[in-house]
């Protein structure tokens, strides 16, 4: 069974820098986009940022400039720095990754368990 590893979370002080990481689990045979998502309390999942399998990457605006998602594809691997931390980045940070386990499986989507980042003096 495949799932998302995700590392990097933790409590920061304002302004300050956190860098997330994430990688499946066992062996896969394809990766498609790979991204990260937020959810604070009491708020709906939303976009932080994507990155496809080309290096594409798109940002949600709140994050625009202050982070940098990137891909090692030798490795699984996909990290997000964020930079310039501010109070209303607090969430929970999920891992999602569109991933064909086999080839002759499709191509679905799985989600990490998730890693609190918390930003606070």
């Amino acid at each position: 069974q495949v799932q998302l590893v995700e590392s990097g979370g933790g409590l920061v002080q304002p302004g300050g820098s956190l860098r997330l990481s994430c990688a499946p689990s066992g062996s896969i045979f394809s990766l498609s986009t790979m991204g990260w998502y937020r959810q604070a309390p009491g708020k709906q999942r939303e976009l932080v940022a994507l990155t496809s399998s080309g290096g594409s990457t798109t940002y949600a605006d709140s994050v625009k400039g202050r982070s940098t998602i990137s891909r090692d594809n030798a490795r699984n691997t996909v990290h997000l720095q964020m930079n310039s931390l501010k109070p209303e980045d607090t969430a929970v940070y999920y891992c999602n990754a569109v991933i064909k386990i086999t080839i002759r499986d499709p191509f679905r989507s799985f989600w990490g368990q998730g890693t609190q980042v918390a930003v606070s003096s």
